[in-house]
């Protein structure tokens, strides 16, 4: 049985590919936030597991043999003849920041509904992960917090991303109420600075960090980009800069970064509330470093699910790499 679920959308990203003589050529690879995160955590040794649904498409068959071919559980992963694989498009710009484009009114991965999820993964298990996209829309709005709230009733750890997609909401106003529905659920929660200044309403990311703290959230980390990351367990933020690695993609590099994380929560036996009440800042501060490993490993080639590293080459970037001198972050 799967030690960390994961629920939420499951979709191809079209992803930039450079090829000389040709533009704006896009490759499509699995990918979706949560089943990312299932797969990093797979392919570091713990057992995973995916709630959500497909399409009876050649897409969701895809993505099905993904999961299944990354050895995560797809017990839970439903495939429904009436709704189409979400299709996501993404773009660079000269910088490298991504912009998005969703096929996904409605995509198969809203549509999930409680009555088609076997519950008896999630009463084994010890922590399940979801995101803020599977909020923007009913059924799996409804759903998502249903199950969210069914495993805190079984003791079980709860992690969280709000992860902004401007273009899934209807407004900028709805999207961070959406979003905010999973902040007094969570026990573990990774924001970026973007998100946590947006949900907040604070520019100073130390106080946005204490109003998240105020609403019961045991674990904060603040994904900051170039910068690396910083966390908290309620003692003020401690800065983590990442590996100097050279940048191909981002794409899925959020994701790896806490499937890693997670990884180290789980084998460090810190995978239930009494022993999550029980890190201290060291541990956790060693656990972002190999987070940060995982999402610069990840970032050094294309694609979603395709670029996750698995152990071994994680700890060879970390040790081959040098630490990315940059300014430090405003906290």
């Amino acid at each position: 049985m799967p030690k960390v679920l994961t629920t939420g959308e499951l979709l191809i990203d079209f992803s930039p590919v450079q090829i000389p003589g040709y533009k704006n050529l896009l490759c499509p690879n699995p990918g979706g936030a949560p089943a990312n995160v299932a797969v990093q955590l797979s392919r570091l040794g713990v057992s995973s597991g995916f709630i959500g649904k497909v399409g009876r498409d050649d897409f969701g068959a895809q993505l099905r043999a993904c999961l299944d071919e990354n050895h995560v559980s797809i017990k839970n992963l439903i495939v429904d003849p009436a709704w189409k694989t979400t299709l996501a498009f993404i773009q660079l710009d000269a910088s490298g920041n991504r912009s998005f484009t969703f096929y996904r009114n409605p995509g198969a991965d809203t549509q999930l509904k409680p009555e088609e999820i076997d519950l008896s993964e999630l009463e084994s298990c010890s922590i399940l992960h979801f995101g803020s996209l599977a909020l923007t829309t009913d059924p799996s709005r409804t759903t998502t917090l249903w199950l969210v709230k069914k495993a805190r009733e079984m003791g079980k750890l709860i992690s969280y991303d709000p992860n902004w997609r401007p273009p899934l909401w209807p407004s900028e106003k709805e999207g961070i109420e959406g979003m905010k529905l999973g902040l007094p659920l969570c026990d573990m929660l990774k924001i970026s600075d973007e998100e946590i200044r947006l949900i907040t309403g604070e520019q100073s990311l130390q106080k946005g960090v204490d109003q998240l703290h105020a609403l019961g959230i045991r674990l904060i980390v603040v994904t900051l980009g170039p910068c690396g990351c910083a966390y908290s367990l309620g003692n003020g933020l401690t800065r983590q800069p990442t590996f100097d690695t050279k940048v191909v993609d981002t794409t899925g590099s959020g994701d790896s970064f806490w499937g890693g994380l997670l990884s180290r929560i789980v084998k460090g036996g810190f995978d239930t509330q009494e022993a999550l009440a029980r890190m201290d800042e060291k541990t956790l501060g060693e656990y972002c470093r190999f987070g940060n490993g995982a999402g610069s490993a990840c970032a050094a080639f294309p694609g979603g699910i395709p670029a996750l590293q698995d152990e071994e080459s994680i700890l060879r970037c970390m040790e081959s790499t040098p630490l990315l001198e940059t300014d430090d972050a405003d906290l």
